[in-house]
């Protein structure tokens, strides 16, 4: 639920369902081929006996065990339209057969790599129970949801996630991933305050279990990222206009660092998690956030109140921060990239990790040649930056 510029404006990028989307045994829409006549009208009307329109005759000849095999062998091979095709006309067209609980769930899973996501959602919807569902029942549920977030209904994906959420007789792995997504698309509705209090109790329950690996560290690192996302939100919201004067100018930096200090905070408790995914993505987001206030501070003129000697003076003051974020975005990026070449990470944020790296060490060089004084760490604390 996507990507742009060295942070992303809402999270498409990042609603990975936590299922895998292997086939089970094997589980499309296949809202089959229609056969549509062409040409010219008859010139007289011919009458015919009645016949059925089967809508793919090229399948009609096949009983669902050859379906399903033909379906099966297709999504192996990654043919994910010839799968929807073979499971879809099963689910259609054999409801007694022992496979067609599998066949529309398999549907599903075709036509959601295919990206058609109300043709997945219509052959999830049949299975989904997420009241009181189990196994696929369950399963089709939060992919009706995640067609829903793919479909901007974000105002039922959530709903529809609550209803999992609040469900006692599940495991709290399902629970926690069910409140997580819910917070994602609360977030995505425009419900900020609604989405971090949903994630935050989230986190609660995590950190209250006495065995975390009850749960996949993907969700509680995915809860963390998005409470960053949110202060990184918040961050971007806070304009800097140096028209409203110094005084105004300072108070609206202070708090604009103080955000980007808090979205960090929860990026860094992210990493901690240790979900290699949501690592790499929360370094990524971290090293964008100083680019960025680097970017706001490098562009923005000198206050009008300020005479030509005060705004040397400011200018050459600013450098030095600016400096000072180049650094620090450099050092995040490098660490970043380390993180993910060792667990062997690839993905968007890695490619865009070493475009934002080659980005700023040409800044940091170009700084350096035109003014010699070095360049201030900027690594304070344990984890090279300052911590919220």
């Amino acid at each position: 639920m996507g990507r742009q510029r060295a942070h992303m404006s809402v999270r498409r990028w990042w609603w990975v369902a936590a299922l895998g989307l292997a086939v089970t045994g094997c589980r499309t829409t296949g809202s089959a081929a229609r056969a549509d006549g062409q040409g010219t009208a008859p010139k007289q009307e011919i009458q015919f006996d009645p016949v059925t329109v089967t809508a793919d005759l090229e399948l009609d000849k096949l009983n669902d065990e050859e379906l399903f095999a033909g379906g099966t062998s297709a999504f192996a091979a990654n043919d994910f339209r010839q799968a929807a095709r073979y499971f879809g006309r099963l689910a259609d067209f054999h409801p007694d057969s022992r496979h067609r609980r599998a066949a529309l769930y398999n549907a599903g899973l075709a036509h959601q790599r295919l990206k058609e996501w109300e043709e997945a959602g219509h052959r999830f919807s049949e299975l989904a129970d997420p009241a009181k569902g189990q196994g696929d029942a369950l399963d089709a549920a939060f992919r009706v949801a995640e067609t829903q977030y793919h479909l901007e209904r974000y105002d039922e994906a959530y709903t529809l996630l609550g209803v999992i959420a609040a469900r006692e007789d599940l495991p709290v792995n399902r629970r926690l991933e069910a409140q997580v997504q819910q917070g994602i698309c609360q977030l995505e509705a425009g419900r900020g305050e609604e989405a971090e209090k949903t994630l935050r109790k989230a986190l609660s329950t995590y950190d209250a279990l006495t065995d975390k690996d009850e749960v996949d560290d993907y969700f509680p690192a995915q809860a963390h990222f998005f409470v960053g996302e949110i202060y990184r939100l918040h961050y971007e919201n806070v304009k800097l206009d140096p028209a409203k004067g110094t005084d105004k100018l300072a108070e609206d930096l202070n708090y604009k660092a103080e955000l980007l200090l808090s979205a960090q905070g929860h990026y860094l408790r992210s990493i901690r998690v240790g979900n290699g995914y949501w690592a790499t993505a929360a370094g990524a987001q971290i090293g964008a956030l100083y680019e960025n206030l680097y970017e706001h501070m490098v562009n923005s003129p000198a206050p009008s109140e300020l005479n030509a000697e005060e705004a040397q003076v400011y200018r050459q003051e600013l450098r030095k921060k600016i400096r000072v974020l180049i650094t620090k975005s450099i050092n995040i990026y490098e660490r970043t990239l380390e993180t993910a070449e060792r667990i062997g990470s690839q993905s968007a944020f890695v490619d865009r990790t070493r475009e934002s790296l080659a980005r700023m060490k040409a800044l940091l060089l170009a700084d350096a040649e035109g003014e010699p004084t070095p360049a201030p760490s900027g690594t304070e604390g344990t984890d090279g930056e300052p911590h919220s």
